[in-house]
C-alpha cells in the first residue's frame, strides 16, 4: 500500500477515542451551565451574572480557537491536546473550591483556555483518521462533544444538586483518564507528522464545492458565520436559561426540567451523528437546509404549546438543529481546504463565542422583562437561519486524500 492509498484508509479505533477525549473536554465545560440553579440558591447571583459567566468561558474560547488553529496549521503542536486538557482540570478543581463569583470568573478562564487549545488539534486528529469518511471522522468527533454538552443538565439534577459543589470531583476523575488518552493520541499523532514528513506526501482535503472565486469564499463563509450566530444563540438559550421558563410556566421541578433539557441535547447528539454519513451521501449543503430552516418554525411555536407537546418539540428541533454541527465544520474546511486547523477554530470558535454573546443578552432580557416574554424574542432569532439557502451548492461526495 502506498502513502497516499494508507491516507485513505479510515483509523476507526482512533476515531473513536478522539471522540471520546471530546466527550469529556465538553463535560467539564458542561459543568458550568449545570452549575447555574446552585450558583442562584447559594451565591444569590442574578440572571446577568450567570449570562457573564458564560460569556467568560465561551468568549475565551471562541476567541483563541481560531488563533490556536491559525498557529497549528502552520506547525502542529500535538502535546498541546493533554496541555489543553490539564488547563481545564485546574478550571474545573477551581470552581470546586470558588466561595465568591470572581474566582468564578477566573475558573471559567481556565476552563475556555483549555477548549480552544483542544477544538482545533483535536478536530485536525479527527482530520487525519477520517480517510475518505470525511463526514463521518467529523460526526464521531462532534458526537462526543456534544454528548459531553448533554450530560449537563443530567450532572445538575443527579449530582450537584444533591451532593453540591464536591458533586463535579467526578468530573476530575473523568479528566484524569482524559489527559492519559490525550497523551497517547499526542504520541499517535506526531508520529503521523513524522511520516508524512518522511514520504515527502502530504494529505490533501479535496473539496466537494466547484471551483469559487474568493469573494464566493468570503461570502459563503459570511452566510455560514450568520448561521452559526443564530443556531448559538438559540440553543444557548435552551440549554442554560429555558429551564427557568419551565420551572415559571409549567410548574416544574429543576430535576424534572433538566431531564427535559437533556433530552433535547441527547437528541441533538443524535442529530450530529447523522449529520455527517447524510452528507458524504447528499451533499453538505442540502443537510445545512434541512438541518437549519426545518426546524424554524417549531422554534415559533414553543413558547405556547402544552407540556406534552413541549416534550415532542424538543425532540424535533434537538434532532433537527444538531444534524449540520459537524456538516458545517466540513463544508466550512472545504471552503478553504489548506486551513483545517483555522476553518475547525473559527467555526467552533464561533458556535462558542455565538453562544457567550447571546448568554448575556438573554441573562439581561430576563432580568429587565421577565423569563417568558425573552424566551418568546430568542425563538423568533431562528428566522435567520433562512440565509441557509443561498449556500454555494457542493457535491455529493468528497474524497480526502
Amino acid at each position: 500500500m502506498n502513502t497516499t492509498e494508507k491516507y485513505n484508509q479510515p483509523i476507526y479505533a482512533m476515531m473513536v477515542a478522539i471522540g471520546v477525549c471530546h466527550l469529556i473536554n465538553d463535560t467539564m465545560q458542561s459543568v458550568v451551565p449545570a452549575m447555574f440553579p446552585l450558583l442562584v440558591d447559594g451565591l444569590g447571583l442574578t440572571f446577568t451574572q450567570l449570562g457573564l459567566i458564560s460569556f467568560v468561558l465561551n468568549m475565551f474560547a471562541s476567541v483563541l480557537q481560531p488563533v490556536v488553529g491559525f498557529i497549528t496549521d502552520k506547525k502542529p503542536m500535538p502535546y498541546a491536546l493533554p496541555i489543553g486538557m490539564i488547563s481545564s482540570f485546574i478550571g474545573v478543581a477551581m470552581l470546586i473550591l470558588a466561595h465568591s463569583y470572581w474566582v468564578i470568573l477566573v475558573a471559567v478562564l481556565f476552563l475556555g483556555l483549555g477548549s480552544a487549545i483542544f477544538h482545533p488539534e483535536g478536530s485536525r486528529v479527527s482530520y487525519m483518521t477520517a480517510g475518505t469518511k470525511r463526514g463521518l471522522a467529523q460526526s464521531i468527533y462532534q458526537v462526543g462533544g456534544n454528548s459531553g454538552q448533554a450530560l449537563a443538565p443530567l450532572i445538575s439534577a443527579f449530582i450537584l444538586l444533591p451532593f453540591g459543589m464536591k458533586g463535579a470531583s467526578i468530573v476530575l476523575a473523568l479528566s484524569a483518564i482524559g489527559i492519559a488518552m490525550l497523551t497517547k493520541i499526542a504520541g499517535w499523532y506526531k508520529a503521523q507528522l513524522e511520516e508524512e514528513k518522511l514520504s515527502k506526501v502530504k494529505r490533501q482535503l479535496i473539496s466537494s464545492l466547484p471551483p469559487l472565486t474568493k469573494k464566493q469564499v468570503t461570502m459563503a463563509l459570511a452566510l455560514l458565520l450568520i448561521i452559526i450566530f443564530a443556531r448559538s444563540f438559540y440553543t444557548t438559550n435552551m440549554t442554560s436559561f429555558y429551564i427557568f421558563y419551565l420551572v415559571e410556566e409549567y410548574g416544574l421541578t429543576i430535576p424534572v426540567g433538566q431531564v427535559f433539557i437533556f433530552i433535547f441535547m441527547a437528541c441533538g447528539v443524535v442529530g450530529t451523528f447523522l449529520g455527517g454519513p447524510l452528507s458524504d451521501r447528499i451533499g453538505r449543503k442540502n443537510v445545512i437546509v434541512l438541518s437549519v430552516v426545518v426546524p424554524i418554525p417549531f422554534c415559533l411555536v414553543l413558547p405556547y404549546v402544552p407540556l406534552w407537546l413541549v416534550l415532542v418539540l424538543l425532540i424535533v428541533i434537538g434532532t433537527l438543529l444538531m444534524i449540520s454541527f459537524s456538516v458545517m465544520v466540513v463544508y466550512a474546511q472545504e471552503l478553504v481546504p489548506t486551513k483545517i486547523g483555522t476553518m475547525a477554530g473559527l467555526t467552533v470558535g464561533l458556535s462558542f463565542g455565538m453562544g457567550a454573546i447571546g448568554a448575556v443578552a438573554t441573562g439581561k432580557l430576563m432580568d429587565l422583562y421577565g423569563i417568558a416574554p425573552t424566551i418568546i424574542a430568542v425563538s423568533c432569532l431562528s428566522v435567520l437561519l433562512l440565509v441557509a439557502f443561498f449556500l454555494p451548492k457542493d457535491k455529493a461526495m468528497n474524497v480526502a486524500i
